[in-house]
């Protein structure tokens, strides 16, 4: 779907801002995701971009909706994975592990199925299936000696998965393994390491000096409020969508193991 230029020209201005502000502050990054889909809900972007924001701040519900509603405009598998980890999200794990038995598994790339794959391993733990969630993670993709974009979360993720299982020295081996593939510290690997090793870290600042650096944390700059940088055509109704299979539920799953 096109839209007119200045319209479009709002659209991508507050996707922008929810591509910017999603990690470091979720809450800010859905309210921009909001104006976005009231100036444009029938674009696919727009609402698997809300969705993301809405998975991001917990509202899972919402966010299988808009991602639902992005896979009806394009056909697309992509967001198959994400999906299913909102089932988790739900309280519904039963219905994440049906999904990765579905034929769309099959047409996802290879991230996509690994990324599945996490999210069954996760699906199995919150059934109190450890065993199974180790076995569901043992793949070539873990196996393999190279190390790909999914490669430290995969590895942390089946050492999260022995600990549990009470395998300590298979688990500190795999934290190992997991540290060694995340260049970019992506996950806690190193953390987790120094835990099961008794290593305990010791703020090296006086009472004094912590007091004053948390108060200048606290202090932010002013200036004008950044959602009034972009425009929100008040005039518009353009609907939003609703998926009436969900309602809220809990919020205790998520892709991230």
């Amino acid at each position: 779907m096109s839209l007119p230029k200045t319209l479009a020209e709002d659209v991508a201005r507050n996707l922008v801002m929810v591509a910017r502000l999603i990690d470091e502050d979720p809450e800010e990054a859905y309210a921009y995701a909001r104006i976005a889909l009231r100036l444009a809900s029938r674009v696919a972007a727009v609402r698997e971009a809300a969705g993301f924001a809405a998975y991001a701040t917990q509202k899972y519900a919402e966010a299988l909706a808009e991602f639902r509603a992005s896979r009806r405009m394009t056909g697309s598998v992509d967001l198959w994975p994400v999906m299913a980890d909102c089932e988790r999200g739900l309280g519904r794990p039963e219905r994440a592990m049906a999904m990765a038995g579905e034929p769309e598994v099959q047409k996802l790339d290879k991230a996509g199925q690994v990324e599945m794959r996490l999210v069954a391993a996760g699906a199995r733990r919150d059934m109190g299936q450890i065993d199974a969630a180790i076995v569901t993670l043992q793949s070539p993709e873990l196996a393999s000696s190279s190390v790909q974009p999914w490669t430290p979360r995969l590895r942390y993720a089946y050492a999260d998965a022995l600990l549990e299982a009470g395998r300590e020295d298979e688990a500190r081996e795999w934290f190992g393994k997991a540290l060694e593939a995340d260049k970019d510290g992506s996950t806690d690997a190193s953390d987790r390491l120094a835990a099961l090793d008794g290593v305990e870290f010791v703020d090296v600042l006086g009472d004094d000096e912590s007091a004053e650096a948390d108060a200048a944390d606290e202090v932010a700059p002013g200036g004008p409020d950044r959602e009034d940088d972009v425009r929100d055509d008040a005039d518009l109704d353009d609907g939003v969508d609703e998926d009436e299979d969900d309602q809220d539920g809990s919020s205790d799953g998520s892709v991230k193991v």
